[in-house]
């Protein structure tokens, strides 16, 4: 016979009737059977009978793209969960004088072991603050003292010093008294790095540009 339409069946019982119309007598009923075809029954011998799919891969009951995808355990896989990254992530922050050390307490020694409204106690704070490593001036046993020294003892380090600025990297210019400078880089855009620093003005907080060809320590890899 031909199949006219089908449906799905909703609930969990089916009755099996000696003919097509509800009026007639129920002869079987099954359970749980899910799907099948309407304007086709089957002479049993004890009534007609709906027909069953026997391949639900064919079933009317679904559309192509409701078929459910078969896993390897039959189970559906659960959707991973999305996990916080274990690491902090840098950030350079916003470019604004916000040293604790300014003003009147520019006198003494800070956490750090450096001379407070110094570039590199300026430096070594964004460092702490905004990186999050503890950088000082015996940082992983080398001496990170006076500005000059700071490329050396970044290399005896490990830590990479090169030529690419990157926001949060810390440049060593020529710029000021024998010890020289370090600024720490804001931002990069085009040929040149935005820097931030202290004391270029006497303890004061100035923002500038360097050349992007400049000598830059990556402590944040």
């Amino acid at each position: 016979m031909k199949h006219v339409s089908s449906y799905a069946i909703k609930g969990s019982v089916v009755n099996y009737r000696s003919g097509p119309e509800t009026s007639h007598r129920a002869v079987l009923m099954y359970k749980d059977l899910g799907c099948y075809v309407s304007d086709y029954y089957l002479n049993t011998g004890n009534g007609y009978a709906a027909k069953k799919w026997s391949n639900p891969d064919d079933s009317p009951c679904f559309k192509p793209d409701d078929k459910p995808k078969p896993k390897p355990d039959g189970k559906p896989k659960p959707k991973p969960k999305s996990k916080p990254s274990d690491k902090p992530r840098a950030s350079t922050g916003p470019m604004k004088d916000d040293y604790p050390c300014k003003g009147g307490s520019c006198s003494g020694v800070d956490k750090w072991n450096y001379y407070t409204c110094q570039c590199v106690s300026f430096v070594a704070w964004r460092i702490n603050s905004r990186l999050g490593i503890d950088i000082n001036n015996r940082y992983k046993g080398k001496r990170w003292d006076n500005t000059n020294e700071w490329d050396d003892a970044a290399h005896a380090s490990g830590v990479t010093v090169n030529d690419t600025p990157k926001p949060g990297a810390v440049d060593q210019t020529s710029q000021g008294s024998r010890y020289r400078h370090v600024v720490w880089v804001a931002k990069v855009s085009g040929n040149s790095a935005t820097i931030e620093e202290y004391n270029n003005r006497r303890h004061k907080h100035s923002t500038g540009t360097v050349p992007k060809s400049s000598k830059y320590t990556h402590l944040k890899k």
